[in-house]
């Protein structure tokens, strides 16, 4: 056999090792990624829950259309509102990650509410569809603050990181009721951002075995890939969008928000964290970064400009 026929052999079956290989496991990291746990959490923080950072915590179920339950917590202002905010964390994170987060707002004065996403945390669901049908459970958990009436709710904002924040703009492209919109480390679309992943992962950059990948995703879990797009969503947002990145984003490239940011409709602000990766933005941004946050929120759910 020539050398040439053996390196051609080589890599027909290079070639199809690595689509079957796709094919097989590549649906279960798209639709069931690894979870991190409370247990996990436990490693490095006491903050397991708002109680344990001295907040009042209420624990309650909402279901999703499919009849999947969610696991929530609310922590509401016993003293004059002004406004709620909504965590929603990121890929195989759960509301745990919220926690601080919820600490800040609530010392400004914001009711807060957590929530795992389904297929995460505490919460039912068999897979991830990274804004698909998770972009209604956030307007189930509006329907559930909107029903309160023994509570001031005003308006309403949210913050999603990773892919929380993709669900977020693709929320709010759709339920007006969202009055503000923090996204940080937003992807794009998911077609995109997925063969970011291929090539982390597999080293594989080649675009056939993504559309493999995710013909086979898409026929177990019920859902379009096209149709999962923050930066088509955003040019039907109208509400001001606080768009974050890390300048050194080793998972979701900062040029994403660029991106999001110049299609985006006014009001809009983008703030990029010098040597901030995807998950140490709280950290790397100090105080910068939670006074924007918190001068975003206060400047569009409660008209005030300064920090309290």
């Amino acid at each position: 056999m020539s050398i040439f026929l053996a390196l051609l052999l080589f890599a027909v079956l290079f070639l199809i090792t690595a689509a079957t290989t796709v094919f097989v496991f590549g649906p279960l990291l798209v639709l069931q990624p690894h979870l991190r746990t409370r247990e996990w959490y436990s490693t490095f923080t006491v903050l397991l829950e708002p109680r344990n950072a001295g907040l009042p915590q209420e624990n309650l179920n909402l279901k999703t259309k499919q009849g999947y339950r969610l696991s929530c917590w609310f922590v509401r202002q016993p003293k004059q509102v002004r406004g709620t905010i909504i965590y929603l964390h990121g890929l195989g994170d759960c509301k745990i990650g919220g926690v601080p987060y919820a600490r800040l707002f609530y010392g400004k004065g914001f009711n807060v509410f957590l929530y795992d996403s389904r297929r995460h945390g505490n919460s039912e669901g068999q897979y991830c569809t990274y804004g698909f049908h998770e972009k209604y459970d956030l307007s189930i958990a509006i329907d559930y603050l909107k029903s309160l009436t023994d509570i001031q709710i005003g308006k309403i904002g949210v913050i999603g990181t990773s892919m929380g924040a993709a669900v977020a703009l693709q929320a709010a492209a759709i339920d007006h009721r969202i009055d503000a919109v923090v996204a940080e480390a937003s992807f794009t679309d998911l077609r995109t951002v997925m063969v970011d992943y291929q090539r982390r992962i597999i080293k594989l950059p080649w675009h056939f075995l993504r559309n493999l990948a995710m013909s086979r995703s898409q026929n177990l879990a019920g859902f379009k890939a096209r149709f999962v797009s923050p930066i088509h969503a955003v040019r039907n947002v109208q509400k001001p969008i606080l768009f974050i990145h890390g300048t050194d984003d080793t998972r979701i490239r900062a040029e994403y928000s660029r991106a999001l940011y110049n299609n985006a409709n006014q009001p809009k602000e983008l703030l990029l964290i010098h040597k901030g990766d995807h998950t140490d933005l709280l950290n790397v941004g100090g105080s910068e970064y939670e006074q924007r946050i918190v001068e975003f929120f206060e400047k569009y759910l409660s008209g005030e400009t300064g920090i309290g």
